[in-house]
């Protein structure tokens, strides 16, 4: 059956086809299935989140605060409760695409269809997805509607590349829906637990979990304002805010506009006595000036996949680490939970690849992770954590070294990111290794069937 979203647009779902047989789904590293060579990224400069670590304090929540593994765990068991048993999520896209067409698919979709398996297709690709093509797409998908070149979205500050809402927004007629669409994708992201390649400020967190932001979480949105407010409350002010009154003045598309922070504000002078309550609607207003219908309908469509009971135990900063992972790539902890096939520690292109690594700067670190497992995040638990499977319960899935003697040792490494492992030929020599593999990550794209 189908229906219409009067708010946000049409719903429903096609029956679901027959179950497909299981094959590995692998990539195409040499050339695209016609034979040409892959088309370059269509992410235009749009900056890499993922070429920013994981913060300090990120790193230092997750080894003193072990009870978010746990916590994730609960939060995993629940959503397997709602996942529904039969058939799959069927999303045909193609990557020059990935953004409309993803959009056109998951906006006719019911919620119980957003919660089935997902089975993700790139159209003209032939691998069957058993988890890496899923998590491939969301990487491609997170870039292209997070961009700010597309209007929905814009950098919070210059020297950082954290997102927030664009309140200018209004630009594209269908915003609104689009919105309502980025939060459904959030959503499915953690359904499923995969992750979006993308950072939003603190703040956007805070207010997704519906919870009120404060004067301190504008210290890395705006430190110059952050500043100015905590002057204010730290100040005398009786003598400087003798005309200040309860209203702000600000640009809107190029012409000033007077505000008030409350009914009556023009009236209402701010003192000494009440400059709190001036500060907390000033930061009120700045964190939602024009942003609240865009802000109201991610959130509608976020808490339509994910309940929103079941997030009420997670803090802002854990929010983020449920939605995009870590950034940052732990070596040590890579190697520990690595898996062997046809090779051991000992073997040459064990220690050649480990070498790659360590020469790798973190952005080339995340890429390669992204061409093995279809994602450059590292799972909350670390390596160990990796999985395979798109069910929700799916068990862990190492980072695999298989070395395959029969390939060719001019042949690139090959990818099955369903199992997140990598293909290395018996290369000869460590430079070979190691163009081959630059190579492979930088310049293929595309899945086929093995």
């Amino acid at each position: 059956s189908s229906g219409i979203n009067a708010e946000y647009g049409p719903l429903g779902a096609p029956g679901d086809p027959p179950v497909p047989p299981l094959v590995n789904a692998e990539r195409n590293n040499d050339t695209l299935s016609n034979g040409t060579e892959p088309p370059a990224s269509n992410n235009g400069s749009f900056p890499r989140p993922n070429a920013i670590p994981t913060s300090e304090e990120q790193m230092a929540m997750i080894k003193n605060k072990r009870g978010l593994v746990q916590k994730l765990k609960v939060l995993r068991s629940e959503l397997a409760k709602l996942q529904t048993p039969n058939g799959y999520c069927r999303i045909e896209v193609s990557r020059e695409d990935v953004f409309e067409d993803s959009y056109r698919a998951i906006m006719f979709m019911r919620v119980s269809g957003l919660r089935k398996r997902l089975m993700i297709k790139f159209r003209g690709e032939e691998g069957l997805d058993y988890g890496g093509v899923a998590r491939e797409w969301l990487y491609l998908l997170s870039h292209e509607m997070l961009n700010p070149y597309y209007g929905l979205f814009q950098y919070s500050r210059e020297d950082i590349y954290t997102l927030e809402v664009n309140p200018n927004s209004a630009i594209n007629p269908d915003h609104i829906s689009y919105f309502y669409f980025v939060g459904r994708i959030v959503g499915m992201a953690i359904f499923h637990g995969h992750y979006i390649d993308a950072g939003f400020t603190l703040p956007f967190y805070k207010q997704l979990l519906g919870r009120k932001c404060t004067v301190d979480d504008m210290e890395n949105v705006d430190p110059a304002f952050h500043k100015s407010m905590i002057w204010i409350l730290e100040n005398d002010v009786s003598s400087i805010f003798e005309e200040q009154t309860f209203t702000i003045d600000h640009d809107s598309f190029g012409r000033l506009c007077e505000y008030e922070l409350l009914p009556g504000g023009k009236e209402q002078r701010v003192t000494e006595e009440n400059k709190k309550e001036y500060v907390d609607l000033y930061v009120e207003w700045k964190l939602k000036n024009g942003c609240g219908q865009q802000a109201d309908a991610l959130q509608k469509g976020f808490y339509e996949v994910v309940p929103k009971h079941l997030l009420a135990a997670f803090d802002e900063k854990e929010l983020e680490l449920i939605v995009c992972g870590l950034g940052h790539v732990d070596i040590e902890d890579w190697r520990a939970n690595t898996r062997l096939k046809n090779c051991t520690q000992e073997s040459n292109i064990v220690k050649w690849f480990w070498r790659v690594v360590e020469e790798m700067d973190m952005e080339k670190r995340a890429r390669l992770l992204q061409f093995v497992t279809g994602s450059s995040r590292v799972p909350i638990s670390g390596f160990a954590g990796l999985r395979g499977s798109s069910t929700v319960n799916s068990g862990p899935r190492p980072f695999t070294i298989h070395l395959v003697p029969s390939m060719s040792g001019g042949s690139l490494p090959k990818a099955l990111t369903c199992f997140n492992r990598l293909d290395l030929p018996d290369y000869d020599s460590f430079d070979t290794m190691r163009d081959k593999l630059t190579t492979a990550i930088e310049e293929t794209m595309g899945f086929n069937v093995e």
